[in-house]
């Protein structure tokens, strides 16, 4: 039998998001962000994990949806995603993060076809646990673009 790829289930507001479990590297309570002057608005700052500067953004601004303050859920998502110079180390600050998973159907359906280029931007595809609807978030796509600070070589 075909290994079935593993998720790890995000919550932002009602919603619940994926991330496929390969480009997930830690998942770490809430700590203080530095934040950075003139920042786009969801880029939130910068943390240090392990002596590496990895900037935060916000799961729920980059997703076009309301900012919510944080809660004693709140989590930070450390992500390596393949960005347009190369490989990037992120953050993503979601409003819980539930388990690591597999979804119900080892195949997703496709985004859903509303306006051309809208789904195809940020989702993967639409998969489903315990019969909710869960969308599986394409991490390259969608955070590959964001201009972030450059990190300075040595």
């Amino acid at each position: 039998m075909a290994e079935q790829a593993q998720y790890v289930t995000l919550g932002v507001a009602e919603e619940i998001f994926a991330a496929p479990v390969a480009k997930v590297l830690e998942i770490l309570d809430m700590r203080p962000i530095a934040r950075l002057p003139r920042a786009p608005g969801n880029l939130l700052g910068m943390i240090d994990v392990r002596g590496q500067g990895v900037p935060v953004l916000d799961l729920r601004l980059t997703l076009g949806m309301e900012p919510a303050p944080d809660t004693e859920n709140t989590r930070i998502v450390v992500l390596a995603i393949n960005g347009a110079d190369g490989k990037l180390t992120l953050g993503l600050r979601a409003d819980r993060v539930f388990e690591v998973t597999v979804l119900d159907q080892a195949t997703l359906d496709p985004p859903p076809p509303v306006s051309a280029g809208w789904g195809e931007q940020v989702i993967q595809g639409i998969g489903r646990r315990n019969g909710e609807f869960v969308t599986v978030l394409d991490l390259d796509r969608m955070l590959g673009s964001i201009p972030l600070p450059a990190s300075r070589a040595a």
